[in-house]
């Protein structure tokens, strides 16, 4: 394997679709290129949804309001600065010219102010509440946190009783005379005011100074919050809404292709910040400190030092901070740090979260929240220029312990894109630097050597085929592609075996599940047998671009070679692989991609398979990242459970979108967890929860994971570990 140099072996080319020699029609398949234009239709319908999605987003609140709570607080906020703008501005100007702006219905939009001016205050006292007296604990506390709790209280505040003392000041005028109330029902809030301190003792003339001093407070808060938002996170008033429209539009499972043979290329990945895209920088000024990320994140909840929102707030301080130096301007104005000593924001050396777990069955984000506080601050006489991206802003034991679930993505309300960064930062580590974890170098090299993680021989590939007739002496042969053709035949599906399927004891049993089903419901299919090579996914989420590349060309001239048009797989990386990322090197759009309960559930749902067999279980589904995150599959396992006489569908409480990662995404399959709580431990105890006999899955990763949680519970005697697909084949054909 070639890791920190150029490589002088380049990827084979994929075969041209261009060239007569390599066509394959679509008519044989019953294909037509209307499958080509309706693509084409639906790109530019994209064009179409972005704007509504992007109005869903930044109005409708979709992504805050996962948090009932307090996305219902935030929509009290977010509208009510809007209303409370117009308010503003009549205050403004009536405090210039005594006279109030001629908004139509004027007493109908001073009711308005009132209401809103009241539930943002009890907004802000809800979310003081949350922070310090709830304490959750993905949420910040101190001074800076706290500082936009006090402005917008103030404001809130201000405007109240600059509203009641010019009600007040008025009061000698008024026609019910000084005795008279000064409450008006359309003025509630501050009329009661004004009458309240009328009753404590206030005349006519404190009233008029008050009103001075308040209307002057009001304008100094006002002014003070303009000057202060964009230089805090709340500077995401104006970044989100342009970080949503630039959002991702590719399959949130495609990772952008490096170009390795750029010749002008001094390195690979991202080694300093300011590699990143813009779009990258974008994230870290959108980032609003809410901690949603960090809070689900396997590894955070885990007691590893990874956490999402830290990733994205130490990559903004960094790069402000190394753009003052490099410009020789403040990013602050004032400039507070004049005459103070010269430092930048690092890491401390060896900082880890202390936890030993305790129950295993506990997870929480405490103690890696705790870690990063400490561990990160300013270095006095440490200039920002000699700090490393990868080593003194983030550690590399923050980068290996991304498991890439996705759920920092799907929970971040102002669409910042967490994974590619780290993916990014590990291309650097292992193209440029050739710094990687001996458990994944090693896992990388057998996959160059043997075209398999564990180094088995590339030649037992196909083993699995044999083994499966002998499992299975009355099934149909399983035909190889190259038998097919070698007959002038066209299988109508290709089955994508996948390493952990044609390796894995256990996998097997899943992949040999799949094949006698298929051939139950009649379909015809072939598998690559000793021609199919590893998809590449472990080692391009270990960083090893040039590694995937390799295999995905090889198996893009493969696919080509035998006009394949329709593939399923066991394993949801191989089939997000498949399905998003290798059109970017050869492979047809118009190829369609299925994960196995997809097909199946199909087969059910039309008649080809019939589940009659009763299965008295409590199956309690655990969802695949790659599968429910990355490409959406939630109901496919879902209704071949509920298809299956006599099971019980069980959810955990974290399940289909906010599932909890088994641990084993980004590489981490074949690497050693350190530190905390395994992630596999914390969700099996999740899953013992809900009392199952079976833990469900649909990969054979989450499987392994799942089989091994059981097994640190001491819970083998009452629970089990099964692949959808082996309780169907158990139910189809009665025999276990």
């Amino acid at each position: 394997m070639l890791l920190g140099r150029r490589a002088q072996r380049k990827p084979p080319p994929p075969l041209d679709p261009a060239d007569p020699e390599n066509d394959q029609s679509d008519d044989m398949l019953g294909i037509s290129s209307f499958t080509t234009n309706a693509e084409l239709a639906s790109q530019a319908a994209s064009w179409f949804e972005r704007p509504a999605e992007w109005a869903v987003q930044v109005f409708g609140h979709r992504k805050l309001l996962k948090d009932l709570r307090s996305g219902l607080m935030h929509l009290v906020l977010f509208y009510g600065f809007i209303v409370l703008q117009f308010g503003a501005a009549d205050i403004i100007w009536k405090g210039l010219t005594d006279s109030a702006l001629p908004y139509p219905a004027y007493h109908g939009f001073v009711l308005t102010q009132e209401i809103t001016v009241t539930l943002v205050l009890l907004a802000i006292v809800y979310g003081t509440f949350r922070r310090y007296v709830e304490r959750l604990k993905r949420l910040k506390r101190g001074w800076k946190p706290s500082i936009v709790l006090w402005f917008i209280g103030g404001l809130m505040a201000t405007v109240l009783l600059t509203q009641a003392f010019d009600r007040l000041k008025e009061s000698a005028a008024a026609s019910e005379g000084a005795a008279g109330s000064l409450y008006a029902s359309y003025a509630p809030v501050s009329s009661s005011l004004a009458d309240g301190f009328r009753a404590i003792g206030f005349s006519p003339d404190a009233g008029r100074v008050l009103y001075e001093i308040f209307w002057w407070l009001h304008l100094a808060v006002l002014l003070g919050f303009l000057v202060y938002v964009p230089q805090s996170k709340h500077f995401h008033i104006f970044t989100a809404p342009v970080n949503l429209w630039l959002r991702r539009r590719t399959p949130p499972g495609r990772l952008a292709p490096l170009d390795l043979e750029d010749e002008e290329a001094e390195s690979f990945g991202v080694g300093a910040v300011e590699q990143f895209t813009q779009k990258q920088l974008l994230d870290l000024y959108a980032c609003v400190e809410c901690g949603r990320c960090t809070n689900v994140c396997p590894t955070a909840s885990t007691g590893k030092l990874l956490s999402p929102m830290h990733l994205i707030v130490k990559l903004r301080d960094h790069l402000t901070e190394k753009g003052a130096a490099i410009t020789s301007k403040s990013p602050w104005v004032p400039d507070l740090n004049r005459g103070a000593p010269a430092g930048a924001h690092a890491m401390s050396v060896g900082a880890v979260p202390i936890w030993t777990g305790g129950s295993s069955a506990t997870t929480t984000i405490e103690p890696t929240m705790t870690a990063q506080k400490q561990a990160w601050h300013v270095q006095a006489d440490t200039a920002v220029t000699d700090l490393a991206l990868i080593g003194d802003v983030m550690t590399e034991s923050e980068l290996w312990a991304c498991t890439t679930c996705r759920n920092c993505e799907d929970q971040c309300p102002v669409g910042n894109e967490h994974v590619d960064k780290i993916i990014d930062l590990r291309r650097y580590l292992v193209l440029t630097e050739g710094r990687v974890p001996a458990e994944a170098q090693r896992a990388m090299q057998n996959i160059e050597r043997q075209g398999n993680p564990w180094g088995l021989p590339r030649t037992e590939r196909a083993a699995w085929i044999a083994a499966y007739e002998a499992a299975v002496p009355d099934a149909p042969p399983v035909r190889t592609m190259r038998e097919a053709a070698g007959r002038g035949e066209q299988p109508e599906l290709l089955l994508w075996a996948g390493t952990m399927g044609a390796y894995d004891q256990r996998s097997r049993k899943v992949l040999f599940a799949v094949v006698r089903l298929l051939q139950q419901a009649g379909v015809p299919f072939a598998v690559l047998g000793g021609e199919e090579k590893n998809s590449g996914d472990t080692a391009r989420r270990l960083g090893n671009e040039l590694l995937f590349q390799t295999l995905c060309a090889e198996n893009v001239a493969t696919l080509q070679r035998y006009g394949i048009r329709r593939i399923v797989t066991i394993c949801p990386h191989t089939f997000n692989a498949l399905k998003n990322e290798y059109a970017d090197f050869g492979l047809e759009r118009t190829v369609k991609v299925e994960h196995h309960t997809m097909l199946l559930a199909r087969l059910v749902e039309d008649g080809s398979l019939v589940p009659v067999v009763p299965l008295r279980e409590r199956v309690v589904y655990h969802d695949s990242c790659y599968l429910g995150r990355y490409n959406g599959v939630y109901d496919a396992p879902r209704a071949l459970l509920r298809a299956i006489p006599g099971v019980r569908l069980l959810e955990m409480e974290r399940n289909r979108a906010n599932g909890l990662c088994c641990g084993a995404g980004g590489g981490l399959m074949w690497m050693e967890e350190r530190g905390g709580v395994r992630v596999n431990e914390a969700r099996t105890a999740q899953a013992l929860e809900t009392s199952p006999t079976v833990i469900g899955s649909a990969c054979p990763y989450c499987l392994t994971m799942m089989e091994d949680g059981i097994k640190l519970h001491d819970a083998e005697s009452g629970v089990r570990a099964r692949d959808v697909a082996e309780l169907l084949a158990e139910s189809v054909f009665g025999d276990g």
